[in-house]
């Protein structure tokens, strides 16, 4: 246990105040991917009742649905904030429809702007493997991993981008570019009179210098830059804003169920309610460290009696997902507590289940953008143990709204500390649902966009008075 966690030991709670190495495979580097495995063989492990079809698209939401969660005077001003922004057009890019987190803020997003009148639209960039296979290596890169970038490499990313703005008509008010993977879209800028801003998802406080680097004339390009920390940014020659990220209280994953529900759900995923649940929701990332989760359970373990869940997926810009979920099976072995779920895109209903059947939630990130499955968790009154990186800490107020960890071991121990010390655990549950209601819902991830839309077209200057 390192000495930071050792000091974890939590006093009676408070009420609340308010690397992975990058790997891209290019032409030059296929004669050696052929001499080496392409993944660990995977162990067999009990197959699990996962729904194969997608159910219907829940409706869209409605402003005035979260009234009864935040009142209705914040329902009218958002409205009244909207009212200089109507018939103004929005493009948002992305890089995936599905999977992650800016895909699924999106998702929420975009239909309550267009109920405001604010016209957003939404496009996803296209590319090949080796274009994804790049940008992973860039994430990876920008959150500090080794990396050998070349000039082949670079220009993947620049030919696939040209591809893409060939493609698309830029003919909006506003341009919003989500993360790196496209960000060299703003070379159409010079073609239209449209503000652009460019939305950073990831930390980039230590980012590999050659990367960052080759990426930076193109940020500087844009009008803003908005981020999720004030410790993710770097200097930059363009205004810089910050902007939390957000769930919504109301989506498939994070809306009230029904106990019976919850319960089918663990009968078909075979957890046994009886017994201690901790969880672990992540898309099978070694950034995630799904592997040091089973290492701490299996610490944990020797103490207190627990099952371990990991659940997750792929995104469709992630090549590495099927390597890294082999690696998790390996570890786990045969222990029938390790119950690991490979889960499509549209279970977020069987994940809001998992979330709130469980006792602990785990995220124990070692590089992190900002980890929305915390806030997921804290909304559900759960007690959060989660690494000290990224943006976790902006969320998880250590020993306020759940704990911080920078080890297995710390992880370990604070597993079997919450779990002999439940009241304990109770009331982090409590102050981060109230943490999560005052900062990182829908509803206040609007109001910012509305303000700063205003502030990019010239609508919010003051009214002289005569």
């Amino acid at each position: 246990m390192t000495e930071k966690d050792k000091k974890a030991t939590p006093p009676a709670p408070a009420e609340p105040s308010r690397a992975v190495k990058a790997s891209v495979e290019t032409d030059s580097m296929i004669e050696r991917r052929n001499t080496e495995p392409a993944m660990p063989p995977v162990r067999e492990r009990r197959k699990y009742k996962v729904s194969e079809t997608p159910p219907p698209p829940a409706p869209p939401p409605k402003l005035n649905d979260y009234a009864a969660i935040i009142g209705q005077p914040e329902i009218d001003e958002i409205r009244y904030i909207a009212r200089l922004l109507r018939g103004k057009t929005v493009k948002m890019v992305n890089s995936t429809a599905v999977g992650g987190g800016v895909a699924e803020i999106l998702n929420r997003l975009i239909p309550l702007m267009q109920e405001l009148e604010v016209l957003t639209k939404w496009e996803v960039i296209t590319g090949g493997n080796d274009f994804f296979e790049v940008t992973k290596g860039f994430h990876n890169a920008l959150h500090g991993g080794d990396y050998h970038p070349t000039k082949e490499i670079f220009d993947i990313f620049l030919r696939y981008n040209e591809q893409n703005r060939q493609r698309m008509e830029f003919v909006e008010d506003i341009f919003v570019i989500h993360d790196p993977q496209p960000a060299a879209l703003i070379r159409s800028k010079e073609r239209n009179r449209g503000k652009w801003i460019w939305r950073c998802h990831i930390d980039l406080s230590n980012p590999h210098r050659e990367v960052w680097n080759f990426l930076k004339p193109f940020i500087e390009q844009y009008d803003a830059t908005i981020f999720s920390s004030p410790a993710f940014t770097r200097q930059l020659s363009v205004p810089q804003y910050l902007f939390y990220p957000s769930i919504d209280p109301l989506s498939e994953k994070n809306k009230d169920l029904d106990e019976s529900y919850i319960q089918k759900v663990c009968d078909d995923f075979g957890i046994d309610r009886s017994r201690p649940v901790i969880t672990q929701i992540s898309r099978f990332d070694r950034l995630k460290d799904p592997v040091g989760v089973i290492q701490a359970y299996k610490l944990a373990k020797k103490y207190v009696d627990c099952q371990l869940v990991l659940a997750g997926g792929g995104a469709s810009d992630d090549p590495e997902g099927a390597v890294v979920l082999a690696e998790v099976m390996n570890e786990a072995g045969d222990d029938p507590d390790v119950i690991i779920l490979n889960l499509p895109p549209w279970s977020a209903l069987e994940i809001n289940a998992l979330q709130r059947a469980s006792n602990i939630v785990i995220q124990k990130s070692l590089k992190e953008g900002f980890g929305l499955t915390v806030t997921e968790a804290l909304w559900k009154n759960k007690p959060v143990i989660a690494g000290a990186v990224g943006g976790i800490p902006t969320q998880v107020v250590h020993k306020l709204t759940g704990v911080l960890v920078h080890s297995v071991e710390g992880c370990a121990y604070q597993i079997r500390y919450l779990l002999t010390h439940p009241e304990f655990a109770k009331q982090l549950g409590r102050n981060g649902h109230e943490h999560s209601k005052e900062n990182f819902l829908l509803t206040s991830n609007v109001k910012r966009w509305l303000i700063l839309y205003q502030e990019m077209l010239g609508l919010n200057k003051p009214i002289k008075v005569a």
